[in-house]
C-alpha cells in the first residue's frame, strides 16, 4: 500500500467582480485569488485491488464521506480517466470551515488529484489534470496551482499576479454557511449591480492591493444577514471572500469585538503555492 500526505490550502478573493451569465448556467467573473497558510491535510492510501473502492474518512462532522464529498468525485473521475482500479482511503483533516467562501471542498478534491497523480508516478499530464480540475469545479484549477493569480472563465482560467506577502484575519459566523448558488441568485435579482472594475485597478497597482479589495456577492448578501453586518460593523476594513459567509482583514491580528458565535483566525499569511506534498512544506 501506498501512502501520501497533501497539504490543501484555502483562499481568499482579494477582488471578486461577476461579469455576466453564461449560456452554461455559471457565471464569468474576474477574481484576484490568493492562498493562505491555512490547511486541510490529506492522508491518501491507495492499493490495486480487483474493483475500485472509495473510503473516506476525517475530523469534520460537518462534511459527507461518501460519493457527495468532492473528495470522493474526484477520486472517482482520477480511476475512470487511467481505467484502472484501486482501493482508495483518504482521511480528511479539516481545518478550513465549510459553506466559508475559502475553497475548502475545492482544495480538497484538487489535492486528491495531485496525491494521486504523484503516488502514480504521475501517470497523468499536468494539463489533463488541469482538465479534470476544471471538469470537476471552479476553484479547484487555481487551489492546485496557488499563489497569486487573475481568475477568469468561471474561475478556471488563470494567469500570474505579483504575489504580495502579508499578513490577515478571517472572522466568520460559526452557524451561518452560505452556498455559491445563493450568493449568485442574490446577485442576479441585485437591481444596480456594481460596475467598479477594481480588478483592473489593483492589478496596476498589486503593492497597494489594501486600496482595492471588493466583492460584488459581498454587496447581494450583507443586507440579508446580521451575523455579516456584525462583522462589517466591527471590522469596517474586512472584505468578504468568495460566496461567504467568510470575512477577511489584511492585519495580522485583530481585537476581539464579536461574541463566541464568531470564529476568528488571526495570525495567518498569504502563500505563493497551491496544493503541495507534505514533505514539500
Amino acid at each position: 500500500m501506498k501512502q501520501i500526505k497533501i497539504k490543501c490550502p484555502a483562499k481568499i478573493n482579494l477582488t471578486l467582480e461577476i461579469l455576466k451569465k453564461r449560456e452554461d448556467g455559471f457565471h464569468d467573473i474576474q477574481s484576484i485569488m490568493q492562498t493562505i497558510d491555512l490547511f486541510d491535510i490529506l492522508t491518501i492510501k491507495l492499493e490495486e485491488s480487483n474493483n475500485t473502492e472509495i473510503n473516506l474518512s476525517g475530523t469534520s462532522k460537518d462534511i459527507p464521506y461518501n460519493e457527495k464529498n468532492l473528495v470522493y468525485k474526484a477520486a472517482k473521475l482520477f480511476t475512470e480517466t487511467i481505467d484502472k482500479n484501486f482501493k482508495i482511503d483518504i482521511h480528511i483533516e479539516k481545518n478550513i470551515p465549510i459553506a466559508a467562501g475559502l475553497a475548502g471542498g475545492s482544495t480538497d478534491a484538487a489535492g486528491t488529484f495531485l496525491g494521486l497523480n504523484t503516488l502514480l508516478e504521475n501517470t497523468l499530464s499536468d494539463e489533463k489534470i488541469d482538465k479534470l480540475c476544471a471538469s470537476l469545479g471552479s476553484d479547484l484549477n487555481f487551489c492546485l496551482k496557488g499563489g497569486c493569480k487573475l481568475t477568469t472563465g468561471r474561475g478556471e482560467v488563470l494567469a500570474p499576479c505579483d504575489f504580495q506577502e502579508f499578513s490577515l484575519s478571517l472572522i466568520k459566523p460559526k452557524e451561518l454557511g452560505i452556498s455559491a448558488k445563493e450568493a449568485y441568485t442574490k446577485f442576479s435579482e441585485l437591481e444596480n449591480k456594481p460596475n467598479l472594475n477594481m480588478t483592473t485597478k489593483a492589478l496596476n497597482d498589486m503593492k497597494n492591493i489594501k486600496n482595492y479589495l471588493h466583492n460584488d456577492l459581498e454587496i447581494a448578501l450583507l443586507r440579508d444577514y446580521k451575523e455579516l453586518q456584525a462583522i462589517k460593523n466591527a471590522y469596517p476594513a474586512s472584505i468578504m471572500s468568495g460566496s461567504g459567509s467568510t470575512y477577511f482583514i489584511l492585519e495580522k491580528d485583530i481585537e476581539q469585538k464579536l461574541d463566541d458565535s464568531f470564529w476568528i483566525k488571526t495570525n495567518l499569511k498569504s502563500i505563493n503555492y497551491g496544493c503541495i506534498t507534505s514533505t514539500e512544506a
